[in-house]
């Protein structure tokens, strides 16, 4: 096996995804490659990053304090039909229990509320989870891909960038590891390189620092993946300069 092929395993190795011997014999790629070394490190923490991707759920204690409060609510007693003059004292007694019985309905309204919020959120959470799920699998399945390429670069501004690219499974994803939060809800946007035009491939997901996302579209024709900060919901040219552009 020539040098140039052990510089591409970078991301079978990190993966475990190489035989025994072809390990064995990376392994001592590695202690004569710095750039290689450095690469799988970041590789296998990004891979790690993915496998610990989990959805965040409403806390449990909510739930059961709205059921707790629902068998406290009393109906309202039905009206009698004989009208009777009270002492006006003794009326604002006997008015006291339907207060508190008007107050409990509201607060088991406001507490109903607050359950279907709490459940819609909870949808939302495992929808987002699923998505990073699927996203996470289709990624380590690129970076284990035989063809797999691995460029990476320190983006302008703080952070790094990986891409990794397979013209025989037609898909690119980005990894990136601690992007700076951007200011005024601006959003990054990568971008494919295809003889000097820029096509846009897809938005961060914004909050988050590091991470991995498969790219819209193949590298096929493409000869790099460029990034940069754009106003909110990306753009459709980049309005500003690059932080970097990483070759396919």
């Amino acid at each position: 096996m020539s040098t140039v092929d052990l510089h591409t395993l970078t991301g079978a190795y990190a993966l475990g995804a190489l035989s025994e011997q072809e390990s064995a014999e990376f392994a001592g790629h590695l202690a004569q490659c710095q750039a290689c070394t450095q690469e799988v490190r970041e590789l296998r923490e990004t891979a790690a990053r993915l496998a610990l991707a989990v959805a965040e759920v409403p806390p449990a204690a909510l739930r059961t304090r709205v059921m707790a409060a629902l068998p406290e609510v009393r109906q309202l007693p039905p009206r009698g039909h004989r009208a009777a003059v009270v002492p006006l004292r003794r009326a604002r007694r006997n008015r006291l229990p339907y207060l508190a019985a008007a107050a409990c309905l509201v607060a088991a309204a406001l507490a109903g509320g607050l359950a279907v919020n709490a459940r819609n959120e909870a949808d939302r959470q495992r929808d987002r989870s699923a998505r990073a799920e699927h996203q996470a699998a289709a990624v380590s399945a690129l970076m284990a891909a035989p063809d797999a390429t691995f460029h990476t670069t320190a983006l302008k501004g703080g952070g790094s960038g990986t891409v990794v690219a397979s013209k025989r499974r037609g898909q690119t994803a980005f990894l990136y590891h601690g992007l700076p939060a951007l200011s005024g809800q601006r959003v990054y946007e990568l971008w494919y390189s295809r003889n000097g035009t820029m096509e846009p491939a897809g938005l961060v997901e914004t909050g988050s620092s590091s991470g991995a996302m498969l790219l819209t579209g193949g590298p096929r024709g493409a000869d790099g993946v460029g990034i940069t900060a754009e106003p909110p919901g990306g753009s459709s040219r980049p309005t500003t300069p690059p932080l970097a552009v990483l070759r396919v």
